[in-house]
């Protein structure tokens, strides 16, 4: 038993082992607590920092990645010229080529007329089925410049239209961030990119759409990732929205901020992030995850191509934050235990007070009484202290009585007492 003085009212009361301890780690929890503090704003710190970085380190990513698509681009349009410069190349070679021959076959033709001017009475015959030939074969020859020719304008004709293609696939992708929306909504195409992954990396989460509108509005889906089964790592609430070429009325990404920050608060999730193929032309929203958190807090807008490095980069980032919540959750369950310590100890408290002051009462009426019994006692011992003196004098008086005193003055008494004394 351990005995602690009051600092009010300056009474010790007794208090066992454990409440002792108790109250002693209660002391300690203190510096504890004050130390838990400046470690959460480390970690706090720390967490702000990695996300800086992170988004430092995808901003360079996507430029990069914008750069190299730039350079593809040149090169095909470098590649392209080349062909054409290659496919000129060949046309004037070829065209070369079939001039020398038809050079040559004149040059024949006109030997042929000579030798058939000296022999033409000897191989009239024999010229003429040459010079058909040669016809012909000039014809045929002529012919397959002509075949080679169309062949090699319907090859780079066909190459070009293909590079061209190729180039406006490569423009249109560095619009749009090569987002492929075809045959499925911008919902169902975020949806099935998530089960795609979800055995592998996201096995304990929860992505399924938010389906409950009792506060007035809902968001599109909500993500929650679980460490042990019951600590939170992460939540967020996702908003997606497309819209048709053909739509009259375009809408903005900063229409829908309000209502996502909302939607978030009332379902209690930690971030907010906007999927949008809203404002395609719009370079802030291109060029990759951007933070809108100067509007609203812990907000972001992707393109749906970011969707899953989004959830990627928020739960890795908040993996390093698990430890710190659940040493939280700790310290919060400790201070229960605290706060039902002090409530027990102030009923104790309470207890022993109450107690001691019936038993002060109790003791008083106690103290009265043998007061009132010590005055009654008091006065019993002063009237027999008074009987004594009393009895005292009074035996003192027998003690002083003699038959000559109580015959002085009676004769009649004297008479009778010498008569009792005198012999017979």
């Amino acid at each position: 038993m351990h005995d602690i003085i009051c600092p009010h009212c300056a009474k010790a009361f007794k208090v066992d082992e454990a409440d002792y301890a108790d109250i002693l780690k209660q002391v300690r929890d203190k510096e504890f607590q004050q130390q838990l503090q400046e470690r959460l704003h480390a970690a706090h710190t720390d967490k702000e920092n990695a996300v800086k970085l992170a988004q430092a380190q995808a901003q360079a990513a996507l430029v990069q990645n914008a750069a190299g698509k730039d350079a593809e681009i040149a090169a095909l349009q470098s590649k392209l010229q080349a062909s054409q410069s290659e496919l000129q190349l060949a046309i004037t070679q070829a065209m070369g080529s079939i001039e020398k021959e038809r050079d040559a076959l004149k040059a024949k033709l006109q030997s042929s007329e000579l030798e058939k001017q000296l022999a033409v009475t000897q191989a009239l015959g024999s010229v003429e089925k040459e010079r058909d030939a040669l016809k012909a074969q000039l014809a045929a020859n002529e012919l397959q410049k002509k075949l080679a020719e169309q062949s090699l304008r319907d090859k780079y004709e066909t190459q070009i239209k293909d590079r061209d293609e190729a180039i406006e696939r490569l423009r249109d992708m560095k619009v749009r961030l090569s987002t492929k929306m075809v045959g499925e909504t911008l919902e169902q195409h975020c949806q099935t990119e998530f089960d795609r992954l979800r055995a592998t990396a996201f096995p304990k989460a929860f992505f399924e759409k938010d389906n409950d509108a009792s506060s007035g509005s809902k968001g599109d889906y909500i993500f929650r990732d679980l460490a042990d089964g019951k600590t939170e790592i992460v939540s967020i609430m996702f908003e997606m929205k497309n819209e048709n070429d053909s739509t009259a009325t375009k809408k903005k990404n900063e229409d829908f901020f309000k209502e996502l920050d909302k939607d978030r608060t009332e379902k209690g999730c930690e971030y907010a992030v906007l999927v949008s193929l809203l404002e395609p032309d719009n370079e802030l929203y291109n060029t990759g995850i951007v933070d809108v958190s100067h509007r609203y807090p812990k907000m972001y807008v992707i393109r749906p191509q970011f969707f899953i490095p989004m959830i990627t980069l928020l739960r890795n980032a908040a993996f390093n934050a698990v430890e710190y919540k659940t040493e939280l959750a700790l310290v919060k369950a400790q201070n229960i235990d605290i706060t039902n310590f002090e409530d027990r100890l102030e009923s104790f408290k309470s207890a022993f007070a109450r107690n001691y002051e019936l038993t002060n009462k109790h003791f008083q009426d106690a103290i009265d009484e043998i007061d009132k019994s010590i005055k009654h006692l008091q006065k019993t011992r002063d009237a027999l202290v008074g009987a004594d003196r009393n009895l005292r004098l009074a035996n003192d008086k027998a003690q002083d009585v003699s038959i000559k005193k109580l015959t002085r003055g009676n004769p009649t008494m004297a008479t009778k007492f010498e008569e009792l004394n005198r012999p017979d």
